[in-house]
C-alpha cells in the first residue's frame, strides 16, 4: 500500500512528486501513460511552439535554472528543464501506465488503481492530469473524408513534408499564432480560417546575452529577482480583467497600436478586428503573425469551416476552398476534463457526474464525495493573466499540509458539502464582474452547460495562494 498515487508527469505531477521526494516521508508513485514526461511540452511540438509566460517564471521556484536561452523559452527547451526536474525522482516514476479506472474503497479506506500496467493501492490519490491534455477536434461534417493529411497542432506529425502543398490552418488561436508564421514559406500557400478574431499585444522576445546567464548563474539572486519582477508586473494584469477602465483601455490601446503598426491593408485589419471586449479570450503575444498574414502565399478566411470534403473545406460563407493538408489548430477540452470519467468516490458517482453541471470544489483542490483525492490543475486553478506554476506550487503546499493532517489524525479527508458550495459561491461572485463573463465572448475559459467560470480563478495568483496554498481543516467533515 503506498501513501500516495500522482497521475501525470506533467509540471504539477513532477513538483508534487519532487516535493514529496524532499519531504522523505511519503511513499508514492507517479503514473504517466506517455513513454516520457512533459504533458503539454512533450506532446505539443508543432513548429514554433513556444511558452508565453517568461521563462524565469514560468519553472518552479524551488529548481531555479539559470541557463533559459530567451525571455519566452521555446517548447523544446521547457520540455528539457521538466527532464532534468524529473532527475529526482527517477526511482517514483512508472512511464507507460496509463490510469483506466480509479475507485474510492471504503472499507480499506484507500484508492483502488485499475492501471495498463498491474493494480495500485494508495492512500491518497492526486490528478496532475492537466487541463491541455485531449485535442478538441471540430466537429464538422466530412472531416473524416478529407483524404489528405489532417493533423492536430498537439499531436504534431514531423514527417509532413508540406513543399508545394495548399495548407489550411483552422483556428487563430495561441496555436495557430505560433505555428502559421512557420508554415508561411514551407508550404505553397497557407488559408488561416478564422472563426473569431484575437486580441494580440507584442511578444517582445529576444535571446539572452551570455553574459546575462553568466549572471544568473554566479548570483542566483539576481534571477530571483527577475522572477519577483515579472511576476509583480504580471499580477497588474488582471486590472483589465476585472474591467477597471484605466487598465482596460491600456491594455485594448497596446493590442490595436500593434494591429495597426503591423497591418496595413484596411480591409485585413477591419477582420483581424475582435468584435468582443479583450481579455475575454486569451489575449495572445505574437509579433510575426500579422507579419505572416500580410505575405502574398498567406490569406486570411475570416469565416468558420462549415463543412469537409475530398480536397477541400467549405465555410460558413458558402465558399469552397481546396487544400492538400489541414492543421487543426483548435486547441482542448478544457473544461469538461476527460479523465473525470475514471475516477468513481465515495458514493459510486464518477467525478464526472459531480461535475455535469460544470467543474465545483473547495479550495479549488477538493472535491465533496472524493475523500483523500487533490485535483490539480482543475476547477478554478488557471490563471488568465499569470504563471500557472504559481498556481500548482500553491495547490502543492496545500496538498502537503493535507498530508501532515492525515498522518496526524488516520482519518481520510473529506470536504464537506457545505464548506464546498460556499467556496463555489465565493469564486462565481469574484467572476460575475470580470471580463470572461461580461466580454462579450464565448471562450474555454466558461463551461457551456453551467455558464460558469469553472477554468480561471478570478482574482490574482498571490490571492490564490493565500486563500488556498495552506491546507486548513476546519472544512473537512
Amino acid at each position: 500500500m503506498l501513501d500516495v498515487a500522482v497521475v501525470g508527469a506533467g509540471f504539477a505531477g513532477l513538483g508534487t512528486a519532487i516535493q514529496l521526494a524532499r519531504r522523505g516521508r511519503e511513499s508514492f508513485v507517479v503514473l504517466e501513460r506517455a513513454d516520457d514526461v512533459g504533458g503539454t511540452w512533450r506532446d505539443n511540438t508543432y513548429p514554433g511552439v513556444a511558452c508565453d509566460v517568461p521563462s524565469h517564471l514560468y519553472s518552479f521556484s524551488f529548481a531555479p535554472d539559470p541557463g533559459w536561452s530567451r525571455v519566452f523559452a521555446p517548447g523544446a527547451e521547457v520540455q528539457r528543464y521538466l527532464r532534468a526536474c524529473a532527475r529526482e525522482v527517477t526511482d517514483h516514476l512508472r512511464l507507460g501506465c496509463e490510469v483506466l479506472d480509479a475507485a474510492w474503497d471504503a472499507r480499506g479506506e484507500h484508492w483502488s488503481l485499475t492501471t495498463s500496467t498491474g493494480p495500485v493501492r494508495a492512500r491518497v490519490l492526486v490528478l496532475a492530469a492537466g487541463r491541455l491534455t485531449e485535442p478538441r477536434i471540430p466537429d464538422v461534417p466530412g472531416l473524416g473524408e478529407f483524404g489528405g493529411p489532417v493533423v492536430h497542432t498537439s499531436r504534431w506529425d514531423h514527417g509532413l513534408d508540406l513543399t508545394g502543398r495548399r495548407v489550411g490552418v483552422v483556428g487563430t488561436g495561441a496555436s495557430a499564432v505560433q505555428v502559421v508564421p512557420e508554415l508561411a514559406g514551407r508550404a505553397a500557400h497557407v488559408d488561416v480560417f478564422q472563426r473569431s478574431a484575437a486580441w494580440i499585444v507584442p511578444r517582445g522576445d529576444r535571446p539572452f546575452s551570455p553574459a546575462e546567464r553568466a549572471g544568473f548563474a554566479r548570483d542566483p539572486e539576481t534571477a530571483r529577482r527577475l522572477r519577483e519582477d515579472v511576476f509583480t508586473d504580471m499580477e497588474r494584469g488582471l486590472a483589465a480583467r476585472r474591467l477597471d477602465p484605466g487598465a482596460l483601455e491600456a491594455l485594448r490601446r497596446s493590442a490595436t497600436e500593434h494591429l495597426q503598426a503591423q497591418v496595413t491593408d484596411p480591409g485585413l485589419r477591419a477582420a483581424l478586428t475582435p468584435d468582443y471586449e479583450i481579455g475575454c479570450k486569451r489575449v495572445l503575444l505574437s509579433d510575426e503573425f500579422y507579419p505572416a498574414l500580410g505575405r502574398p502565399d498567406v490569406r486570411l478566411v475570416p469565416s468558420a469551416v462549415r463543412s469537409v470534403a475530398p480536397g477541400s473545406v467549405t465555410t460558413a460563407d458558402g465558399r469552397r476552398h481546396a487544400l492538400d493538408v489541414l492543421v487543426l489548430a483548435t486547441g482542448f477540452h478544457s473544461t469538461v476534463q476527460p479523465y473525470a470519467a475514471r475516477v468513481t468516490g465515495r458514493d459510486g458517482r464518477t467525478l464526472a457526474q459531480a461535475w455535469e453541471g460544470g467543474m465545483v470544489s473547495h479550495a479549488s483542490t477538493v472535491v465533496h464525495g472524493f475523500p483523500n483525492l487533490f485535483v490539480l490543475d482543475g476547477p478554478n486553478a488557471s490563471l488568465g493573466h499569470n504563471s500557472a506554476v504559481h498556481v500548482i506550487e500553491s495547490q502543492v503546499g496545500y496538498l502537503l499540509g493535507a498530508l501532515d493532517h492525515l498522518a496526524a489524525t488516520a482519518r481520510p479527508l473529506e470536504v464537506s458539502l457545505p464548506a464546498q458550495r460556499r467556496y463555489t459561491e465565493e469564486v462565481d461572485a469574484m467572476a460575475a464582474d470580470s471580463v470572461w463573463l461580461r466580454g462579450g465572448c464565448s471562450s474555454w475559459y466558461v463551461d457551456a452547460r453551467s455558464g460558469r467560470l469553472t477554468l480561471l480563478w478570478p482574482d490574482t495568483a498571490s490571492e490564490f495562494r493565500r486563500r488556498n496554498g495552506t491546507f486548513h481543516p476546519a472544512p473537512f467533515s
